[in-house]
């Protein structure tokens, strides 16, 4: 099974995409689709791989709170902004977009096609 398909189009019809990939909570990339690498030179997996520990702190400052799951992250850096979308509890996307690209479009696309792709697992 292949989700190159549905993470394209969110990648290339959010407006100012850089790329996106399907990773396990563990860091593990599944699936990626990278339309500019020079922005990203190391690569989106390692991005999120990086990030992932900051989103483990999340979870865990939110059921410190009762907050109850966290269902999306946005960290906006100086060349771009990452979207971290829960898929369920093992899977997220994390999608990088250019500072001056649609993140208003980015996360409904990633919302749009949350249930698509968990219907292919």
């Amino acid at each position: 099974m292949s989700f190159a398909p549905l993470l394209r189009e969110i990648v290339e019809n959010c407006g100012g995409g850089i790329a996106i990939a399907l990773m396990q909570s563990d860091g593990i990339p599944i699936e990626e689709v990278t339309l500019d690498a020079k922005a990203l030179p190391d690569g989106i997996e390692t991005a999120a791989a990086e990030f992932g520990r900051i989103l483990g702190e999340i979870r865990k400052a939110s059921d410190a709170i009762g907050g109850g799951a966290s269902t999306e992250t946005v960290v906006s850096l100086t060349r771009m902004s990452l979207i971290f979308r829960s898929i369920d509890e093992d899977l997220f996307l994390v999608l990088a977009v250019h500072p001056d690209g649609n993140l208003g479009k980015a996360r409904y696309l990633m919302r749009k096609q949350r249930l698509a792709l968990r219907q292919l697992i």
